[in-house]
This record gives C-alpha cells, structure tokens and sequence, in this order.
C-alpha cells in the first residue's frame, strides 16, 4: 500500500524492535559486531561501514525522496564532497551561481586544486544552462530553493535540458530549504537529491549530518563504497535524532512556512525594506514554479535592508527572539547577515552576496512576536 509522506516520515525503516516491542529505533552504540565465523555475520561487521541506527535513517531518507538508496553522511558538506568523487579530474561541473557558501568554497578552493572544472550559471535560465554544458560536463549542481536569494528553479524543465545536451550531465538537487515534504527532485528528473539533515530533517539544533539519496543503483554502490573508505559517517547518536526530527517534519514545515508567508507580507509594506525574496511571494520572479512544484513556500526568507550594510548589521544585532546565528531549520528563528558569515567565502567572486542582505530561518514561535521582534529592530536600523 502506497503511503503519504506524513505517514512515511513518523514509520519509514523503523519497525518496533524485534527483540524487545521498543517503538523507537534503538541507538545501536557500537563500534564492532561479533562474527558466528569467520566473514559469517548478521549484516554488520564495523560501524564506518554499516549500523543498524543509521540504517534505519537512510531507509527513511530514501522512501521520503522517493528513492531507492539513502546514504548518511557526518555533514551535508562530507555528502558533497562524496558526491564530487564520483567523477575524475578533468570533468566539468556546471552550478549555480547562488550556492551556499561553503559549497562555493568547497568547489572553489578545493576540489579545482585537483583539476576540476567549475562554471556558476542562473540554474533558473535554461538558455544560459543548455549553453554553457560543454562536452566535458558531468554534473549540474543546484538548489532549489537557492541559499541566500531564494530562487526557484524548475526542476523538470532543467533535467530535460541535461538530458538533451550531448554529455548528457547528471543532475544533483540540494534539496535542504525545501525538504523532501515541500518537493522531491528524483520525481522531477533529477538523479542525486542531497540534504544537510542538520538543517529541517534533525529540526532542533542539535544534530550535525548529511545525506544523499539516489535511483541509480551503480552510483549508489559507488557511494557506500566512498562512504566506507572515506568514512565521514555520522555516528548511530546522531541518527538516532535526525530520525526523532523527522517524525514531526511535516507538522513543523506547514508552521515555519505559515510564519514566514505572514513575516513576508509584513515586510512588503514596510518603508525601511527593499526587495523581499519569498518563493510564494506574488512578487518573486518563480513563484508560478514555487506553486506548481512546492507544497508550500517554507520557512527561508531573505530581505534588503535600505540603510544599507550598517543598517542589516544594526538589525540583526538588535533582535530579541531572532537569535543571530548561522545555520537554519530549527525550531527557533535565526537572523544573520549572510555577506558577512555564511557566505563569506563568496567575498570578491561572481557569486558575491549583498552586504545589505538579510536571511531569516523563520522558526515556529507564534508569528506575533516574531512580527513585533522584526518591527522593533527595523526602528532601530
């Protein structure tokens, strides 16, 4: 019987424990597993390679994406960089130019050091993507929604761009803003879907951890093995909480999203607020791509400030329940200022961020205070 991801999200991979009736999938704290004989065992023989906890989390990673494989990583960067391994020197890697910053960093200071190629292009132009695909170009990486500005890409239409070009690239979605309850990439013609589960799959600020899910069952088997050699896994603690996050992902999307909309709609009539990016926003270049391909518009928002660098800097450093840190997803509502922390690495390339630019991970605080935290400090910027 074929079940909706709500459903998926609290039973997916975690059956009660056979030995004991327990609901919750046991934190499985070992290292090493006893063998019968000799290469004989019960399907694990050392943590790195394989744990009953973190199997469990990519079994329910792979069903939420509709996938067939789901693999953990110890961050969304180690699921990247494994990503990257796929390929060889010399290849061609199409992405865009509104990435985070640390996968800008990845890209650019570490991965071209061994001889790859990388090009940053609007993902949501499919004339500017179809030309810049050159012979060499193995893999288009994008987000959707993209981190800082929130554009909207559509999917479908940009595998089919892939598909029809003359290498053929494979594509790879970030899919962390949008979690797979907003949208599921494999559906829309992508081949690797990646998540930082640190982000809106753990949901509580207090998990580090990665995934990638994927059909391709080659590729698939490439990546366990880069998994086990390389060996950024996350350990069965870790899994353990990113599993609990989930079980409550779709009930927790609906309110960040239902608190951003309201955030959104406040700051359009606001005089000290320049360009709002909002994907449901009537005014964001996507949003008719946002409806159609979205469940709803989530809980990432971003906003020019009009007073300038000084003005999002005094803004930030003034809100009272928006907390200012960096990373996103959590329960509880983040401000920062992206030019200056998560997207640092940016500073002097094309893919450099406004210093008047603010991102909020709306949290699911009643939207009331959130809206009257905002209003205050916008008096004070």
């Amino acid at each position: 019987m074929s079940k909706k991801i709500e459903t998926l999200a609290i039973h997916a991979g975690q059956e009660p424990d056979p030995s004991t009736g327990a609901i919750m999938t046991p934190v499985y704290q070992s290292s090493t597993y006893v063998q019968e004989k000799v290469g004989v065992t019960k399907g694990y023989e050392y943590s790195r390679t394989g744990n009953p906890t973190r199997a469990a989390l990519e079994a329910c990673l792979a069903q939420l994406e509709s996938g067939r494989h789901g693999l953990a990583f110890s961050s969304g960067m180690a699921a990247t960089d494994s990503l990257i391994r796929l390929f060889e020197p010399g290849d061609h890697i199409l992405a865009g130019n509104d990435v985070y910053g640390g996968t800008f960093r990845l890209f650019d200071k570490i991965w071209e050091s061994y001889g790859f190629e990388f090009d940053y292009v609007n993902m949501c132009d499919l004339d500017e993507v179809a030309a810049a695909i050159k012979d060499n170009t193995r893999l288009l990486w994008l987000e959707t929604p993209t981190n800082p500005y929130l554009s909207v890409v559509d999917l479908a239409a940009l595998s089919e761009v892939a598909k029809a070009s003359k290498s053929k690239p494979l594509v790879a979605v970030d899919n962390t803003f949008a979690t797979p309850y907003l949208q599921q990439p494999l559906l829309h013609g992508a081949d690797f879907v990646i998540h930082s589960t640190t982000k809106y799959m753990g949901g509580h600020s207090d998990v580090v951890g990665g995934a990638i899910v994927t059909s391709h069952d080659q590729y698939a088997e490439k990546l366990a093995y880069l998994q086990n050699a390389v060996g950024a896994v996350p350990g069965p603690m870790d899994c353990f909480l990113v599993l609990r996050g989930i079980k409550t992902l779709h009930v927790r999307m609906d309110r960040h999203a239902e608190n951003a909309t309201a955030i959104a709609d406040f700051l359009v009539e606001h005089p000290k607020v320049g360009h709002i990016f909002y994907p449901y926003l009537r005014s964001h270049d996507q949003v008719e791509i946002a409806k159609r391909q979205m469940r709803n518009g989530g809980g990432m928002l971003s906003f020019e400030i009009n007073s300038g660098e000084a003005g999002a800097r005094k803004l930030v450093e003034t809100t009272k329940i928006f907390a200012l840190a960096e990373s996103l997803g959590g329960v509880e509502s983040l401000i920062e200022v992206p030019a200056a922390m998560t997207h640092l690495s940016t500073a002097g390339s094309p893919l450099e961020v406004s210093p008047s630019l603010i991102r909020l991970s709306v949290g699911i605080e009643h939207v009331d205070d959130l809206i009257a935290d905002l209003e205050q400090a916008l008096e004070k910027a």
